[in-house]
């Protein structure tokens, strides 16, 4: 039995549930089965956008100590973290929205698959960090590197090299999460956000992603030319022409995917 899938609602949002008790930590058989199922979620055209949780009291706790424990190489531990890498690679990457409704520990792993997520809802019981330092390890499925680039690197060393937990009012004010929910209501707030985003048409949602996924790394000249070949080729779209012409006519767009 798989220990992440979703479900679909007739507008497009799918839930994403990791459910590994108690405390959904990742191991390679979790990080096999959210391979999967973000793979099956892209390929899926009922799916619109994703909103990633996890089950129980936990987002993800982390890493399964005990596989970390039986890591004695450099080259056993170089290809451990190899799938955890592309598995969160997916969802960054992904031209659909991934959204992290973030409940309860975010530790470790967890952190480090939010910050893969396009957008991060965290509720008021939300705990996060980077802790591996503890174990005389770093973080391996990327913390590294996108913590200092959603952060800064001032605030990225301070929570990778002290191990410590932040709770969610930190954890917005560092801006490592979109925003705070009341305890219990990170699922649903990121559903509402979900419900809005589906709405929109997807040739403008995938080359918006691309935008600002490709351009961010691009010096800002090279950015603009990304935004006006987007924006070109969405001028083609029928998407473009029903949404100009609703907002012309005063009435809500019909939501076209061409």
């Amino acid at each position: 039995m798989s220990t992440c899938t979703y479900t679909t609602a007739e507008n497009g949002v799918a839930v994403m549930t990791i459910d590994n008790p108690p405390m959904n930590a990742l191991n390679t058989g979790v990080i096999n089965d959210i391979n999967a199922a973000v793979k099956k979620a892209l390929a899926d055209d009922d799916v619109r956008v994703v909103v990633f949780t996890g089950a129980g009291k936990a987002f993800i706790a982390g890493a399964d100590i005990r596989e970390i424990d039986s890591l004695s190489s450099k080259n056993e531990g170089s290809a451990w973290l190899e799938n955890g890498q592309n598995t969160l690679n997916l969802i960054e990457n992904a031209d659909k929205p991934f959204i992290a409704a973030i409940n309860g520990f975010a530790l470790g792993g967890g952190t480090e698959l939010a910050l893969a997520c396009h957008i991060r809802i965290a509720d008021e019981t939300a705990k996060m960090g980077l802790p591996e330092i503890k174990l005389g390890i770093i973080p391996g499925f990327g913390g590294t590197q996108r913590t200092p680039r959603i952060i800064g690197k001032a605030r990225a060393y301070e929570l990778i090299l002290s191990g410590n937990f932040i709770d969610c009012t930190r954890a917005a004010e560092y801006g490592l999460v979109n925003r705070t929910a009341p305890k219990g209501e990170s699922l649903k707030e990121a559903v509402s956000l979900a419900d809005a985003i589906a709405l929109r048409g997807r040739p403008a949602i995938t080359r918006a992603i691309k935008s600002v996924r490709e351009g961010y790394d691009m010096e800002f000249g090279n950015g603009q030319a990304l935004e006006r070949e987007m924006f070109g080729e969405l001028c083609e779209t029928d998407n473009k022409k029903e949404g100009t012409a609703a907002f012309l006519e005063k009435r809500d767009p019909r939501t076209l995917d061409t």
